[in-house]
């Protein structure tokens, strides 16, 4: 088989490599079968402060960044799996939902005429290059009238009839307004990181009000509407929780509503994000029949390291040999040092800076070792041998396969696989692609 290699160091991104050796292998690497597990894609997610930096840009440099992003045809990431917020996420301008008129339980005046100046002009940009492009959305706040504080950030929802009724239809009539403007919603993800309240768009769920929730509301609405969007646990950010009173475990979220007899019918699948990393096996372990994907890569803080790029990979690693079928980044473009609404500086894979220039950042190309060449209905791959916590592969429809390696030590490491032996430059990330 032929052999193509991408390498990234800290100080060299995303060379074309000839890593061919003659050395003698110094550990170990093979293919140990494959897996039930078939890729549905790699994204980001769409905010506001990410379209206005964009913006901020000449013409032909803003192409070149969505062009990286999202083309099928371009040398980039080719996102095809992208998420968006249901209101405002804390890299909205400001804070807002899509009815903000207090007791409008028949949302009368429910609208996403908001939406329309930032994020459907992006998304409409990442559909002009993929018609292929799948969207799942999630809310970070419900309207701050169904809240026992009524404010977007801190509290939770109302738990009266009425008031899940509403937000149930809340969320029917976005899947509706977005489907009128050409944009199909895969998959609804009930709420951002239920165990956190914090000063940002946020609010508190149990366990149960998600059964109680999908399974007497919002499933059985979606299915009297004959609505092809799919309905998923998440986007779960525990088992750890900022939430003192609260128990995030395993058995308090995802075990408890997937074994709610309503609820559990309409649940394609469960989505993790941050602390929910250490509830992905297990989950998995306990429903293999359901779908499960990495929701929101952690963000670090804004200093674009590549210390920081090399933990990223980790958590590719990690997600990814765990079951899940599509890894989602979280900021894919901010302004130099990425500040949020509410002060938390972010990382991001291109950085816009005041001077109308942008640049790639090194978890730019983390995410393009892997999304430049796996592409939806891959297979992955189990790998065994020393270096497989280091490792991932797929296997492509055409055949062809993919394989990421990270070499984490400060000397070069060689070892053999399909058949070649290659030698990795030290502190690198690599992508070895083997074709007919």
């Amino acid at each position: 088989m032929k052999l193509t290699a991408y390498t990234t160091t800290k100080d060299s991104a995303w060379q074309n490599s000839d890593l061919s050796s003659q050395q003698e292998c110094s550990t170990t690497l093979f293919w140990n079968g494959d897996t039930d597990q078939v890729w549905e894609g790699f994204g980001g997610c769409f905010n506001e402060i990410s379209q206005k930096a964009i913006e901020s840009l000449d013409p032909a440099s803003q192409n070149q960044i969505y062009d990286s992003l999202f083309s099928k045809s371009a040398d980039g990431v080719r996102f095809d799996f992208c998420r968006l917020p249901i209101g405002a996420s804390d890299y909205a301008l400001s804070w807002y939902s899509h009815d903000e008129t207090d007791g409008d339980f028949e949302m009368k005046d429910f609208s996403i005429r908001r939406d329309e100046q930032y994020l459907i002009p992006y998304i409409k940009e990442a559909q002009k290059r993929n018609p292929d492009m799948r969207f799942f959305a999630s809310p970070w706040s419900p309207p701050t009238w169904m809240k026992t504080h009524k404010a977007c950030n801190f509290g939770t929802l109302i738990q009266s009839e009425e008031v899940l009724r509403a937000y149930a239809l809340y969320f029917l009539r976005f899947v509706e307004e977005y489907e009128k403007r050409g944009i199909s919603i895969s998959q609804i993800h009930v709420q951002n990181e239920p165990m956190s309240t914090q000063k940002f768009p946020s609010c508190i769920w149990t366990g149960q009000e998600f059964a109680t929730f999908i399974g007497e509301y919002l499933g059985p609405l979606f299915e009297k509407n004959q609505v092809k969007t799919k309905i998923w646990l998440g986007t779960l950010n525990g088992p750890e929780t900022d939430h003192r009173t609260l128990y995030t475990r395993f058995n308090d979220y995802a075990n408890l509503v997937l074994h709610d007899p309503k609820a559990e019918p309409y649940i394609e699948g469960v989505s993790y994000q941050w602390a929910g990393k250490y509830a992905i096996q297990q989950t998995r372990r306990a429903f293999p029949e359901k779908k499960y994907i990495q929701s929101e890569n952690e963000c670090g803080n804004g200093e674009n390291s590549w210390e920081y790029a090399r933990y990223i990979f980790e958590l590719f690693q990690h997600y990814i040999s765990n079951g899940v079928s599509a890894y989602v980044y979280w900021n894919m473009v901010l302004p130099k040092e990425g500040e949020s609404t509410w002060g938390w500086k972010q990382n991001s894979m291109i950085t816009v800076s005041q001077d109308g220039s942008f640049s790639f950042e090194y978890e730019y190309y983390v995410m393009k070792h892997f999304a430049r060449f796996v592409v939806p209905g891959a297979k992955r791959l189990v790998l065994g041998g020393h270096l497989s916590s280091n490792a991932i592969a797929f296997q492509n429809p055409d055949g062809s396969l993919v394989l990421v390696v990270q070499n984490p030590f400060s000397k070069e490491l060689t070892f053999s696989f399909g058949g070649k032996t290659v030698t990795l430059p030290p502190d690198s990330i690599n992508t070895l692609v083997y074709s007919e």
